[in-house]
Order: C-alpha cells, then structure tokens, then sequence
C-alpha cells in the first residue's frame, strides 16, 4: 500500500504530460497555466490562511527564497511545459523529463558539494545519448542540419529549472509544513503568471477545456504533490525518487493510447539509454577515485 502514493504521483504527473498535449488548440498555454494556479490558490486558501499566519515568523524571513522556488518550480517549469506541447509530441516530453534525477545530481555537486561518483559521470553521458538520439528522431545528422527542435529545447529548460529548484528545496531546508510551502508557491506562481495571461491570446473557458484546467490543478497541482510528500515521508527521498524512472514509460503509453502518437524504435533506444544512465547514477555511488562500490 505504501508504493501506492508514488505510484499515484507518477501517473497523474504522465497525464498531465498528455494533457499539456490535449491543451493545444483548445487553450492558449498562457491561459492553462494561470487558471490551473489561481483555481489552486482559491481552493488551498480556506484551509492554508491559518497554518500561514501561524508559521509567520518562519515565512517573513524566507520569502525571497519562496519567491524563486515558487518561479522555478511552478512558473517556469510548468509554463515551459505548455508552450513545449504545442511543438513536440507528449513522448518526447516524458523522455526528456526523465532526465530530472540526473540534473538534480549535478545540481547537487555543483552547488553543494556532493562528491562526483562514477556513477554520475558515466550515467550523464549514457542519458545525454539517450536524449540526443530522441530529440534527434534518430538521425544525429538531421540534427546537426536543422538544429533542436524549439519545443524539445523548451522542455530541456524546463526540466533543468524544476532540478534547480530541487536543489535549492535541500539547500535552503525551510522549516515550514510543507503544505504551507506548497501553498505559498502556488501563490508566487498566479502573481507571476498573471502579467503573461493578461497580454496573451485567450480563448476563454469553456466545456472543451475547463476539464483540462481541472485534471492539471486538482490532480497535477493538489493531489500529486500530496502523494508525493507522503511518499518521500514513508519511504524516505532516495526510495521515492527510483518512482520517478518509470514517467518516460507511463506517459509514453498514456500517449500511444490518448493521442495515438507512434512508437518509434529512436523513442525505445533513447528512453532505453536515458532511463539506464539515470539508473546507473543512482546505483553506482562510487566517488572518482575511490573503491568501486553498487549501492545495494
């Protein structure tokens, strides 16, 4: 019962990937993103108001550093997310989303010091082949001609901003709930994205999208993020964080059946190459130098 949370977690997070894909055309992505945070803010609100006023004297000190997680995490992550829908296919997305554990490693050994293992050398260069040959369609000339695609780019930039985030969350440890630190993001995330939904094409709400904007605040913005805080509770972070390898999968076949994208041997080799080297950063723990050792 208890791999049920990140399990939960997993599947919501693959959805909502297709839904960024279902979102195009029938809502601008300016327009999902701030309707799916401000619909978040107004239902956490009631019973957020309390627990924040409470933890005041925590929160004043640190709003700064829940301004820039609120960005990273929420607005850029998520924003990048939608506008990349709207030029590359759900698959690639998730595969390119499976890099996250390993920019979050180097994120780690960057800014905190975290010793470099070979694991994570060997792991970033089989993941980097891996996202190549996907990004590529498995012609690395082709890409070489014609460059990255823009909507393969725009999710690189958001995977990379959700892993800084990740990494200023361990950094920065706010001793907050972290419900209230959830709520406080959200918060970060309307105020931000509302300048980008005022100046942008709007298609307005209606019976084609409102789902779309429910599925991606109540299940991908409320429910998800519980699941996982659970999870990360219970089993602990490095246990819960194995879960994440199964996304490129799940949304790869959540798409095949929702949207009817093709499987191409690139997207097996690729997802193949990527999935193994995060895998092998996680496993391998050995630092460069040191004795080999598999983590067990």
């Amino acid at each position: 019962m208890q791999y049920a949370y990140p399990l939960l977690a997993i599947f919501i997070w693959a959805g909502n990937t297709v839904i960024n894909k279902l979102a195009v055309g029938s809502i601008f992505p300016a327009e999902i993103g701030f309707y799916r945070w401000l619909l978040a803010g107004i239902l956490f609100t009631p019973f957020m108001l309390k627990p924040v006023i409470a933890n005041w004297p925590l929160i004043r000190p640190n709003l700064g550093k829940i301004f820039i997680l609120g960005v990273l995490g929420m607005a850029v992550y998520q924003s990048l997310a939608y506008y990349a829908a709207t030029l590359t296919t759900a698959t690639n997305m998730g595969i390119i989303l499976s890099l996250m554990p390993l920019m979050t490693l180097a994120a780690a050994i960057i800014s905190l010091g975290q010793s470099l293992t070979l694991g994570a050398l060997t792991g970033a260069v089989l993941s980097f082949a891996g996202v190549l040959v996907v990004v590529s369609s498995g012609s690395l000339g082709a890409l070489l001609r014609h460059g990255l695609n823009l909507g393969d780019g725009m999710m690189l930039v958001a995977t990379l901003a959700y892993a800084i985030y990740s990494t200023l969350l361990k950094k920065w440890q706010l001793r907050l709930p972290p419900l209230v630190l959830l709520y406080l993001q959200v918060l970060v995330a309307v105020v931000v994205l509302f300048p980008l939904f005022l100046v942008s094409e709007k298609t307005g709400l209606g019976w084609s999208n409102i789902p779309l904007v429910l599925y991606a605040c109540l299940l991908a913005s409320m429910i998800a993020p519980l699941a996982w805080m659970h999870s990360v509770k219970t089993l602990g972070p490095s246990r819960t964080t194995l879960f994440f390898n199964l996304l490129p999968l799940i949304t790869a076949l959540i798409a095949a059946v929702v949207l009817k994208e093709q499987l191409a041997l690139y997207h097996l080799v690729g997802g193949v190459l990527t999935l193994g080297g995060v895998i092998l950063s996680e496993r391998w723990t050995t630092p460069i130098g040191g004795k080999v050792r598999v983590a067990g």
